[in-house]
């Protein structure tokens, strides 16, 4: 269900049910993709994660086949237990996604729908092919984004659109969402992974624990107070500042070459 090469310092995780076009609703792809991204997160070596899904679509989101209740890993005869099997679910992929440090780009090669649309905004950068397509698409079956999704939506492309997707529930091709900023690039579906490795290795290039902490910042700076976050960013500094790669920086760009980042 999920397939995993590691390149380098850059990992490319890729949602494998192509069958099913990659639904991310079952516990056990949710148990699959937290273990994959809480593993990169911890090995300092990996600068970078891609996440793409297998065949025609990136992620269809929930397996409607499995939301009858007691049938599947999310609703039950028991609102109870629908409750809980969202938080001990699919929630915890917002949650987890939301703190890792680990930059991941999401190469959207296809349909991402629904809860498949929300994965793709948990990533910190969204690349799509000319074939993508996307849709915050929850109303359309008298339900809510129950994964984060009305959290996630607006940070990127404003209440406004945000509201007018969710509301709606209308798909939206690769060029509009380029047009409003749901994905910084688009490209031909032959160059989609290329054109992500491009930026993964632009980002795996810096020295890691700067890009780790700097993305940090970015992802506290949602929801902070901007003094919170000078003060956390002080206290950043102060280990960025500590690191052999800062002193290998400025060591390089003194004597005119090349600077070889370690991660010590």
């Amino acid at each position: 269900m999920l397939l995993q090469e590691r390149d380098g310092a850059i990992l490319t995780v890729t949602l494998n049910l192509p069958e099913k076009r990659n639904p991310i609703s079952d516990n056990d792809v949710v148990d699959a993709l937290c273990d994959a991204m809480e593993t990169a997160d911890k090995d300092i070596g990996i600068g970078c994660v891609i996440l793409t899904g297998a065949g025609s679509a990136f992620s269809s989101g929930g397996d409607l086949k499995q939301m009858a209740p007691d049938v599947g890993s999310l609703r039950s005869a028991k609102p109870v237990q629908t409750r809980r099997n969202y938080k001990y679910g699919i929630q915890r992929l917002p949650l987890l996604f939301q703190a890792l440090e680990v930059p991941v780009i999401a190469a959207v090669n296809g349909h991402a729908i629904g809860a498949g649309c929300d994965l793709a905004c948990m990533c910190d950068i969204r690349v799509a092919s000319t074939h993508a397509k996307f849709a915050e698409s929850f109303v359309k079956l008298g339900i809510i984004p129950g994964d984060g999704g009305a959290w996630l939506l607006p940070r990127i492309v404003g209440f406004s659109k945000a509201t007018e997707l969710a509301l709606t529930g209308e798909m939206i091709d690769a060029a509009e969402a380029l047009r409003i900023g749901l994905v910084s690039e688009v490209v031909s579906p032959e160059d989609l992974m290329r054109a992500a490795r491009r930026i993964a290795d632009k980002i795996a290039a810096n020295p890691p624990h700067a890009v780790r902490m700097t993305k940090r910042l970015l992802r506290e700076g949602q929801t902070a107070e901007l003094k919170n976050i000078l003060e956390l960013s002080a206290a950043m500094q102060a280990l960025a500042h500590a690191t052999a790669d800062n002193d290998e920086a400025i060591n390089a760009f003194m004597e005119k070459r090349a600077p070889k980042f370690t991660g010590e």
